[in-house]
């Protein structure tokens, strides 16, 4: 297969000098380890100070990972990309919010990014966290098959109301829904729910979309007794496939709890276990769509060798490419000029509440070196593309 993603004229094609020189000076930050850590404790100090660091903050990271402070203020960029057909996913970033009026404001905002991506054909997707919608430790204690308290059960049913509202919804107005992962200690209870809402809205093709991270090694086998479910119910599955964010939480959360780790024991496993879980999708096309969020070109180009083995078009609306805003721009718009489905994850929300998200996006950039490197290299090779050089 042709290699494509080295073309930085494409990558970079609608990168100012200035935004290519800010996009090279923040990868170089990123890079270096002890600076991200001192940057996020500042940071995190002068916001909740109240010191006037919103503007230098958006002039620098924010808008280089994030479409705007709200919805509106998104389109600029969702247009701007979409010229190169590179298609949008808005991503209402706010983490870490635990009381039921702020659910609701995430069900609201939800719904008005479903509104917004029916009118659009730029944002083919909506997307929201479970834990947008209720308390983590409710999935927690679920997921541990303990016995909620009434009370609980009745802040559970309001969060099984907000799924509901959400995916009947994206169904009636035909718009696919991502749902995305979490820990691995509340994914059960999301799973099951996610699974409910794909057996109700599923039924004529795949409208919700649950996530398997790949980092995980019980997910191929889950996969599977989830297409053996859907067989016998007769539902199509939506699956986002991502590596996984939180491996650090998860690795050290088994030890100190004392169970084995949901973790693959390598880099290499994970790669294995993500290609295998494309490799079944793609076989089970009939029934699947796939989403496969990932910055690894290896496995972007063995998802594309397959599409080509089995004669399937690169536009074939069962099978996305997705990136986050801001990175791995080699990939998505070299995927995108040559014909096949890509979204940008694009975060948004003002800047204060989408901190705790940068911050993880830094802290996640810092432990996999590789991707920073591969980034500065290609910026490096624009920047001097450009020079004449």
């Amino acid at each position: 297969m042709e290699k494509i993603f080295n073309n930085t004229q494409v990558a970079f094609s609608l990168k100012s000098d200035t935004e290519l020189d800010r996009a090279y000076f923040l990868f170089k930050m990123i890079a270096n380890q002890p600076l991200v850590r001192i940057g996020t404790a500042v940071t995190n100090f002068a916001l909740k100070a109240n010191l006037p660091v919103e503007g230098l903050i958006r002039a620098t990271v924010f808008d280089h990972f994030c479409g705007g402070v709200n919805e509106v203020d998104c389109l600029s960029v969702v247009d701007k990309m979409y010229t190169k057909g590179v298609s949008s996913v808005l991503d209402y970033s706010v983490e870490g919010k635990e009381e039921e009026d702020q659910f609701d404001a995430a069900l609201e905002m939800t719904l008005k990014t479903i509104e917004f991506a029916k009118e659009r054909q730029a944002i083919p997707f909506a997307v929201f966290k479970p834990t947008g919608f209720g308390r983590f430790e409710l999935y927690e204690k679920l997921g541990e098959k303990q016995v909620l308290t009434p009370e609980e059960q009745a802040e559970w049913n309001r969060v099984v109301e907000r799924f509901d509202l959400v995916c009947k919804d994206a169904h009636s107005k035909n718009v696919a829904l991502l749902i995305d992962g979490e820990e691995s200690w509340m994914q059960d209870a999301a799973d099951d729910l996610v699974t409910e809402m794909m057996r109700k809205y599923n039924k004529e093709k795949a409208i919700v979309f649950n996530t398997l991270q790949m980092y995980r090694w019980d997910r191929v086998d889950y996969l599977k007794k989830l297409h053996e479910q859907a067989k016998n119910e007769g539902f199509f599955i939506g699956m986002k496939l991502v590596r996984g964010a939180y491996m650090e939480k998860e690795i050290a959360r088994a030890e100190e709890k004392g169970y084995s780790s949901p973790i693959c024991a390598s880099k290499e496993d994970t790669d294995e276990n993500y290609d295998a879980a494309v490799r079944y999708m793609i076989e089970h096309l009939n029934m699947m769509s796939i989403f496969a969020g990932t910055h690894n070109e290896s496995s972007t180009y063995t998802l594309m060798e397959l599409m080509q083995q089995k004669g399937i078009k690169t536009n074939d609306d069962r099978i996305w490419f997705g990136q986050l805003y801001g990175m791995s721009d080699n990939i998505s718009y070299n995927l995108a000029a040559h014909g096949y489905n890509v979204a940008k994850y694009l975060p948004f929300g003002p800047v204060k509440d989408v901190m705790p998200y940068l911050i993880r996006r830094a802290e996640e950039n810092t432990s996999v070196a590789g991707q920073t490197s591969r980034e500065l290299t290609l910026i490096k090779t624009e920047r001097d593309r450009r020079k004449g050089k």
